[in-house]
């Protein structure tokens, strides 16, 4: 039989002599120490310290992941386990939960930002620049002037040397003019052409 997790409770007591129990379950949480040991003391809560922090992360573990629970341990423990002020607390697994999906869900926007900027970064530039001007690696040799074999190895590399980049700019630019002044001279035969 499944455990639904969702209707688990996080509960919390400071005995009067200064002991601390965390149970989850009614089972006691474990501390972690073998994957997150920050105090030797065990749990605390009510406070930003080591003790909160030991808590937020055995809280999180249980819920999620090894990794998700030590990135936001401190922030769980400054958000929720420092606001634990009474000997005696209970905080519904359903309202971790919720505080994960609601974190999870900025690394997964994190996570989508860098993919697309590493797939950007991985464009071949030089392959990049050939469609964009609707032209061949060979095409760009011969019009810079410079031996295929070059171009090639800026393929490879994904570089362009700042004089190779200057002349494709310079092509680019000399390309648009040529372009406009086609444009005004058939422009200039269309009225001839018309008179």
């Amino acid at each position: 039989m499944a455990v639904n997790r969702n209707n688990h409770v996080f509960k919390g007591h400071k005995t009067l002599l200064g002991s601390k129990y965390v149970t989850y379950g009614e089972v006691e949480l474990p501390t972690r120490y073998e994957l997150f040991a920050k105090s030797k003391d065990g749990f605390d809560w009510g406070h930003k310290g080591s003790g909160g922090l030991q808590l937020s992360f055995s809280m999180l573990y249980q819920l999620s992941t090894s990794e998700f629970a030590q990135e936001f341990a401190t922030k769980f423990s400054n958000e929720i386990v420092s606001k634990l002020n009474s000997r005696d607390w209970i905080l519904n697994a359903i309202d971790v939960l919720d505080w994960i999906d609601k974190h999870s869900e900025k690394i997964e926007v994190v996570k989508e930002i860098a993919n697309a900027v590493h797939k950007v970064k991985k464009q071949n530039i030089v392959k990049k620049i050939c469609k964009e001007i609707g032209i061949t690696q060979k095409n760009l040799a011969e019009v810079l002037e410079i031996p295929e074999g070059t171009v090639s190895s800026w393929a490879v590399k994904n570089e362009i040397p700042r004089l190779g980049k200057k002349a494709i700019e310079f092509y680019i630019l000399n390309k648009k003019n040529q372009e406009i002044v086609d444009s005004y001279n058939n422009f200039i035969k269309l009225l001839n052409a018309s008179a």
